[in-house]
Formats: C-alpha cells, structure tokens, sequence
C-alpha cells in the first residue's frame, strides 16, 4: 500500500484529495498549522493528521504532496528532499 503525506491537509483542496486517496485504499497522512474540521473528517475515516510541520510528520511516506501554500523551507519538505521522497505542488 502507497502511503501519501499532505501538508495542508486542512485546506479545501488537499482535503478532497487526501479523502479520494483514502477511499482508493492509499495509506494517508497529513499536517496543518492549525486544527480543522476538514482535518478531524479525514481523521475519522483514517488518516492521521499532525498539527504543526516537523520533518518526523513524513516518516514512512512514499509520496509527498504540498499545498501551494507551504514553502520550500518547510521542515517537511526539506526532511522529504533530503531522504529522495518525491515532493508534489
């Protein structure tokens, strides 16, 4: 099973996506600065949402995919560069 990691996982637009990605059977995570109800949904079908970016927040991911919102320093996006984890905007 594919394990993908959104950072923003709260907005309207990788919400959508990170609940199509569950419905197919992908393994799905997540963070966001802040809690959100589109964040505790997706968390209530099976995806596990971190509050707050922390490079750890990708461990296991095979796929990375950022809002266009979240900087290249991200510590997100930096540990998945640094550990040759593709990183989707």
């Amino acid at each position: 099973m594919t394990h993908v990691h959104l950072i923003g996982i709260g907005g309207s637009g990788l919400s959508a996506i990170a609940r199509l990605l569950l419905e197919s059977g992908y393994s799905v995570s997540g963070s966001d600065r802040t809690p959100s109800q589109l964040a505790q949904e997706l968390a209530a079908v099976g995806a596990t949402i971190f509050v707050g970016h922390a490079g750890e927040n990708i461990q296991g991911a095979d796929l990375v995919v950022r809002s266009s919102a979240i900087p290249d320093a991200n510590p997100e996006v930096q540990a998945a560069l640094a550990a040759g984890i593709p990183v989707l905007k």
